[in-house]
């Protein structure tokens, strides 16, 4: 199973309530923090929440 890093790139500030809880259960609270994720389902789907605001890289 791969590994991405997701990474926070703009803020949570004005974005919905569900969008800043989705940011905090991938463990992102601030700006340009890099946390590392295993490559689930799960984890792709909250990131698609918040495309918008992280970017990501696949990581073996």
């Amino acid at each position: 199973m791969g590994k991405i890093k997701v990474t926070q790139v703009k803020s949570a500030i004005k974005r919905t309530q569900n969008q800043k809880r989705t940011l905090e259960a991938l463990g992102l609270k601030k700006l340009n923090q890099v946390v590392e994720h295993d490559n689930t389902p799960n984890i792709l789907g909250m990131v698609n929440k918040v495309k918008h605001l992280v970017s990501v890289e696949e990581t073996k």
